[in-house]
């Protein structure tokens, strides 16, 4: 068997470093160190890739950490388990191995290039080139790798793309989404989080070509990239975008309009709420309840999701800036603050803002919902025997106090129950349940 080739052989074709990462907490700290050390034991070479050398030279958190070898996934492997790590084969076709340290998974990718594509997945070959490594990738900035000394070594001008704002595909952009469509959404996804200026025009034309192949993708792929469109800080332009080329329309059939996401993001900052991925969606979807069903379906929403971009569409319907100070309350108390929330963003969203919608803005921002002052135990205390009667007339009582605006204190809730409790006596007329 040939044995391996050292780290000084391997990589011939690496192109001169560009810059420098200054150190980094993640690149000393938790599995990276050990793991570099399990693959270096023997020579063999590794680098940071990707997201972490990105959000790094960015100045932003970083989350991930993946790194890069030319080293095959049996011999990584090896290595790892001969230097104590658990090693698990998560993409052993596409070279990938995940390292368990610490708890936590570092991905370790051997270096490969394509050789078939289906667009949707790679049939790929390993390689101990780094540009052709790079070259497979989908954008500049993400074709970035570090070495463990913080060199950073850049094939495809990521760098000043990254620096610029500029998202730009890794060669051509129509051959990168004819690889994997879901590329067209991960073009607007960084542009959301990365871009500055207009959208790279090549991407567009490509996009605004291919955007039909959407269709022919997993629902649950779709929404992982759509959810963390919305949730970027401005994600207005990257959706505008997206409807321009017509893959907005594709994703949500039609039902979307990106207009509405910019006074939402706006009402959410003025009401201190954090980005909301459902409650942009519903904020952007230009329907009504009944009709949501439709995109909801199409992204395979969970129920939960479902449940709350339903409950969003419902209760924007029935605000109105000129809502007095009782229906607010009511509302606030029905739905809970959170759900109030996502109806006044998709309301707000229609135009207007906090100059149309302050009252309601400033409702929810000085609500703390009050404690209704009665329970079950209070009704079989006054002689109610146990039972659904007792619910029932709980439930009736607390209705009757939101709809007094929540005001009426314990004694008055107490004496409303007993006269509730008086009407439903056997022999009187009118009775509930039965009892």
């Amino acid at each position: 068997m040939r044995p391996p080739r050292r780290a000084s052989e391997r990589g011939a074709r690496t192109l001169a470093a560009v810059d420098r990462l200054e150190p980094q907490p993640w690149m000393a700290s938790g599995g990276a160190p050990a793991v570099l050390a399990a693959l270096a034991a023997s020579g063999d070479q590794a680098r940071f890739v990707g997201g972490c050398v990105r959000d790094a030279l960015a100045g932003r958190a970083v989350n991930d950490v993946d790194i890069a070898t030319p080293t095959r996934p049996d011999r990584v492997i090896r290595l790892l388990e001969d230097a104590g790590i658990r090693a698990l084969p998560t993409g052993l076709s596409h070279g990938t191995v995940t390292a368990a340290v610490d708890g936590a998974g570092i991905e370790v990718t051997t270096l490969r290039r394509d050789v078939a594509t289906d667009g949707r997945r790679a049939t790929v070959a390993f390689t101990d080139d780094w540009a052709a490594d790079a070259a497979r990738r989908d954008f500049t900035m993400n074709a970035l790798y570090c070495d463990p000394d913080g060199t950073v070594h850049d094939h495809t001008g990521g760098l000043a793309d990254l620096r610029a704002g500029r998202v730009r595909f890794v060669g051509s952009a129509r051959r990168r989404i004819v690889e994997d469509a879901l590329r067209m959404l991960r073009f607007f996804r960084f542009h959301a989080w990365y871009g500055a200026g207009p959208p790279d025009a090549e991407a567009l034309a490509a996009c605004r070509e291919l955007a039909p192949r959407l269709a022919g993708l997993a629902a649950e792929r779709i929404w992982a990239e759509l959810a963390k469109t919305l949730r970027a800080p401005e994600p207005a332009a990257a959706f505008a975008s997206m409807e321009e080329t017509g893959a907005l329309a594709v994703v949500l059939g039609g039902a979307g309009r990106a207009d509405r996401l910019a006074a939402a993001a706006a009402c959410e900052a003025a009401l201190g709420l954090a980005p909301s991925a459902v409650r942009r969606l519903a904020a952007c979807l230009d329907c009504a309840e009944a009709e949501a069903e439709a995109p909801g379906a199409r992204l395979r929403l969970s129920r939960g999701e479902a449940r709350r971009l339903g409950a969003a569409l419902r209760n924007a319907a029935a605000l109105a800036p000129d809502l007095d100070r009782a229906a607010i309350r009511r509302a606030l108390h029905r739905w809970g603050a959170p759900a109030f929330a996502d109806a006044l963003v998709r309301a707000a969203a229609d135009g207007g803002g906090e100059a149309r919608w302050g009252r309601l803005y400033a409702a929810l921002a000085g609500w703390t919902r009050p404690a209704f002052p009665i329970t079950g135990a209070d009704a079989t205390a006054g002689g109610i025997p146990e039972g659904p009667l007792v619910g029932a007339l709980v439930r009736e009582v607390e209705e009757w106090w939101i709809e007094e605006g929540c005001a009426p204190d314990r004694r008055a809730c107490l004496d409303r129950l007993a006269a509730l409790a008086a009407e439903r006596r056997p022999g009187k007329e009118g009775r509930a349940n039965g009892v």
